[in-house]
């Protein structure tokens, strides 16, 4: 309420000073004056809804405001469309076309589902990665929810549960299911098939996600501290009230990669045949070999894999783990989508990519690189009102994005910052698309790793088909290459690797 106070001073004074200037002495409109314009400024904060920060900080953030002036421009939400500075000279551009082609007016889709799968789904070009309800507010979580039905693309909820936040905006979901199991947990902590098996029917949920780990923090299981656990966090995700809640950093429904594609298996029985699949954060590439060997074995695989990159979250992980555990995104995308074309397996599965995607620029990059689709969270949440403050951990986001003060939730309005969510994604997806159209290629499909090229030392470019290795299908299977072969043995489908 201390962010109230200025506003709440100069009210008093203009009460007080501005009879006094009409009764006593003309002199008293020197604090009447200034006090009623800024009363006015702060009642005017309090009513408007396009900025969150003013409305959660009448007057105050005003004084925020020219500080940033004095020092340059702020950020803009939509800066997140613009190139870095550096851009001009970078380190990889896309190779464009003498014969370019028209722009499509229809952005491009992705059909998600394999042969196992009766209820296929079309991903967008790009969608909203897993930002959970408590991580994020309600409003917040509403906003890039709303937003999605108005672009018709996807929004995954995160793995702290499928809230009524998610389900009150009409988009279509990715139902995230955690070692946590939040949403469908049983009481001694393990999955609740038949609870996952009502809420995966309902309409709303279009894909399910099964998370093993994530870029944020690979391995070591996510965190939301207890201040952020308000009553309805803790009714959602079945915990106690203002207790940290600590996901475990491995799942206990399978230990094996064989065990794994059969879990996959029956989570997609038990959704009524919509598409699972997986997200992770890669590690040693072996352990992946290992899951492909095991889809093999059973005949089973998941409907897609979202990659996710080090590099990727939102900005909240702790410090110490975030960008030093797992690969980055580029070599996590080229080791999986080789993994499954060298096993035969990539017609089957989808890849999303999943770390640091914000334009056009890096949709099209990541789809050169073995992605189908792209998700993003940052760009995502600057989209909604997030500011970068870094108090996301301390439930103090004076955005309203990131917390669970509902006095500070409230300062986000959902049908302005919606629709910011949407234009933010058409415009993205559709500057990806020109960039197609100016390298000659009409569909996704038709990039190639030729299509992007890297500055290497001394000065020499080489292409992505160059710079790495790219297996044929079912080469894996035919008779791995020197560089694979050691892996590929080595990996157990009755283990991780």
């Amino acid at each position: 309420m201390a962010r109230f106070w200025p506003l709440l001073f100069v009210a008093l004074t203009a009460a007080g000073s501005a009879p006094a200037a009409f009764l006593a002495s003309a002199r008293w409109w020197f604090a009447a004056g200034p006090a009623l314009a800024l009363t006015c400024v702060g009642g005017w904060d309090l009513l408007q809804r396009r900025h969150s920060v003013r409305r959660n900080h009448p007057l105050v953030a005003h004084a925020g405001r020219l500080g940033r002036l004095a020092g340059g421009p702020p950020p803009r939400a939509d800066a997140v469309r613009e190139p870095p500075a550096d851009a001009w000279d970078g380190p990889e551009y896309l190779v464009p076309s003498l014969r370019p082609v028209e722009a499509s007016e229809e952005p491009p889709s992705v059909r998600v589902g394999g042969p196992h799968c009766s209820q296929p789904y079309d991903m967008a070009l790009l969608n909203v990665s897993a930002m959970s309800f408590g991580a994020l507010s309600g409003p917040a979580v509403l906003a890039l929810n709303r937003g999605a039905a108005l672009g018709r693309f996807a929004q995954d909820t995160g793995e702290g549960g499928l809230s009524e936040h998610h389900l009150r905006g009409g988009g279509d979901l990715v139902w995230e299911i955690g070692t946590g199991y939040f949403g469908c947990r049983c009481d001694d902590g393990g999955l609740d098939l038949r609870e996952f098996a009502d809420k995966a029917a309902l309409p709303e949920v279009r894909c399910v996600s099964l998370k093993l780990s994530q870029g944020a923090a690979p391995g070591t299981g996510a965190v939301l501290p207890g201040v952020k656990v308000s009553v309805e966090v803790a009714r959602e995700r079945g915990v106690p009230v203002g207790v940290d809640v600590v996901s475990p950093p491995s799942h206990r429904m399978f230990s094996t990669a064989r065990e794994l594609v059969l879990f996959v298996a029956r989570l997609r029985d038990a959704a009524g045949g919509k598409p699972v699949g997986l997200k992770l954060c890669v590690g040693a590439r072996r352990e992946f070999l290992a899951v492909c060997r095991a889809m093999l074995a059973e005949g089973v695989a998941p409907d897609f894999v979202v990659v996710d990159g080090a590099e990727g979250g939102t900005g909240a992980p702790p410090s110490v783990s975030a960008g030093r555990l797992g690969m980055p995104l580029t070599q996590g995308l080229v080791t999986v989508h080789n993994a499954l074309v060298g096993a035969g397996l990539r017609d089957r599965v989808r890849i999303g990519a999943s770390g640091r995607v914000a334009t056009g620029w890096d949709v099209v990059r990541r789809l050169v690189q073995g992605a189908d689709y792209t998700n993003a969270a940052r760009a995502m949440m600057l989209a909604v009102g997030c500011v970068r403050a870094g108090r996301c951990h301390t439930g103090g986001c004076p955005a309203g994005v990131a917390t669970q003060d509902p006095l500070r939730a409230r300062g986000l309005h959902v049908a302005d910052k919606a629709r910011r969510v949407e234009r933010y994604q058409r415009e993205t997806v559709r500057d990806a698309v020109r960039i197609m159209a100016a390298m000659g290629v009409r569909e996704p499909g038709e990039l190639t790793p030729a299509h992007l090229v890297r500055r290497v030392a001394g000065g020499a470019e080489r292409s992505y088909a160059d710079l790495y290795e790219w297996l044929a299908p079912g080469e894996l299977l035919a008779g791995p290459p020197p560089s694979w072969e050691s892996d590929w043995k080595a990996a157990d489908p009755d283990g991780f690797g």
